[in-house]
């Protein structure tokens, strides 16, 4: 899904997706840890003009992990780094129940704290009336089923859909007025 969202990002011209991982490491098979990206930081929040968040979804929650990262993060809440960035969520269940959109919102919650402008996906996105799987207003998600299932066509769109969006509203909020 990450991947998705980073070519949405990178549509928009004169941006650039930084891919970073919360690690998980240990919840992956050996064979998929060699294309991990690089770990986050703290600073990679403080550094970027837009953020989107992933987090598998654990009873219908975002992973202790991800919350574990975002618990790290009160010296930019002090100094207020990430207020007017934009800022998305995106998740993925093993069922369609799983909650999906519970985990997306658990999300926003310290993004709000930090005062990011949370940006969604419009019912203008096509994928998300069609869609029979993933895909919420509150941002792009995923069943995966017994996790092997592949995103569909609907939730790759979403994904790309969400990226787009955050980087195209980066853009504006970074453009410099006309004199």
């Amino acid at each position: 899904m990450a991947r998705h969202v980073a070519r949405g990002v990178e549509c928009v011209p004169g941006m650039r997706a930084r891919l970073r991982r919360i690690d998980q490491s240990d919840a992956l098979p050996e064979s998929e840890q060699a294309d991990l990206p690089p770990l986050a930081r703290v600073e990679d929040l403080a550094e970027c003009v837009g953020l989107v968040l992933g987090s598998p979804t654990y009873f219908g929650n975002m992973a202790g992990a991800v919350k574990h990262f975002i618990d790290q993060t009160s010296s930019l809440w002090m100094s207020g780094a990430l207020i007017g960035k934009p800022a998305a969520v995106f998740t993925s269940t093993a069922s369609q129940h799983g909650g999906q959109e519970s985990t997306l919102l658990s999300m926003m919650i310290p993004l709000f704290h930090h005062g990011m402008l949370l940006v969604g996906l419009p019912y203008s996105e096509q994928a998300l009336l069609r869609t029979k799987s993933g895909g919420t207003p509150y941002g792009a998600s995923h069943t995966s089923g017994d996790g092997r299932l592949p995103l569909t066509e609907e939730e790759k769109a979403l994904c790309k859909a969400l990226g787009k969006r955050v980087a195209d509203v980066a853009r504006r909020l970074n453009a410099t007025p006309a004199s």
